[in-house]
């Protein structure tokens, strides 16, 4: 749904009633941010890059709104002028082609969007869990169960990996595969397992929780490991020979042999 110009009249009608701003949730928008929202591409692109897990490039943006590139290229500019977005740049697209990477700012409105209850449930659930003695092996557990899950969807997946691969990206892990025979040779990727059996290796070049982790690495690493191993077992044809958290390597990863 997006927003016509002409909203943001109601949105500034509000901005000077007593008491609108409730304290410690900062400001309303600025006139700035509603105008450039006003415009309906650029709210479709806040509202992907909202609803997306990890950073975009410009292709996967104008892809998901079905435009060209070079249409959504100055909408991105203009959106990150007024500080509604963040860019990073990589090297891991074309050869020689540093990609640049969008996602919204940090204080970045939320407009609704991104529930300030979940994090906050996700951080209070942790901290129960640690003060009620949860171990490594009770999070692996869990992340099992809800890895074999989100398996089922994929029953008819070509593969075990390909399958994976396609979750995580979906759950924004950003992941890259290197094929086993090759890790071993100026990937850069180095594992402990033995390299004669593994097929693939699957580094995570983002982690959606890597907030939680830095606060609690047991736990959370270890729903993660759960997770990919729960869903590797459940599809059959293969099995995890190592995985490597966070607290090992950066970024953590994961080789999968095949049965």
């Amino acid at each position: 749904m997006a927003v016509s110009p002409g909203s943001t009249g109601s949105t500034g009608s509000t901005s000077g009633a007593a008491g609108a701003t409730p304290t410690g949730l900062g400001p309303l928008p600025s006139r700035d941010v509603l105008r450039v929202l006003g415009d309906n591409t650029r709210y479709a692109i806040y509202l992907e890059l909202a609803r997306s897990p990890r950073p975009l490039v410009t292709a996967e943006i104008a892809e998901l709104l079905g435009l060209h590139p070079n249409t959504v290229r100055p909408h991105l500019d203009r959106m990150r002028e007024v500080g509604l977005l963040e860019v990073t740049t990589d090297a891991r697209g074309e050869v020689g082609r540093p990609q640049h990477r969008y996602c919204l700012a940090p204080d970045a409105p939320s407009l609704g969007l991104e529930p300030p209850t979940m994090p906050m449930l996700a951080r209070m659930v942790l901290a129960m869990a640690q003060r009620l003695g949860a171990s490594p092996a009770d999070a692996i557990a869990v992340g099992e169960t809800e890895g074999a899950a989100r398996a089922m969807r994929y029953a008819d997946a070509p593969s075990a990996l390909e399958a994976l691969v396609a979750d995580l990206d979906r759950l924004g892990f950003d992941p890259i595969v290197a094929d086993g025979a090759d890790v071993d040779v100026g990937t850069g990727i180095d594992i402990d397992a033995d390299m004669d059996a593994v097929t693939a290796v699957v580094a995570f070049a983002n982690c959606p929780f890597g907030d939680l982790a830095g606060a609690h690495p047991d736990l959370v690493c270890g729903l993660h490991r759960g997770l990919v191993a729960g869903f590797v077992a459940r599809m059959g044809d293969a099995e995890v020979a190592e995985f490597c958290s966070l607290a090992h390597r950066t970024p953590c990863q994961v080789a999968v042999t095949s049965r």
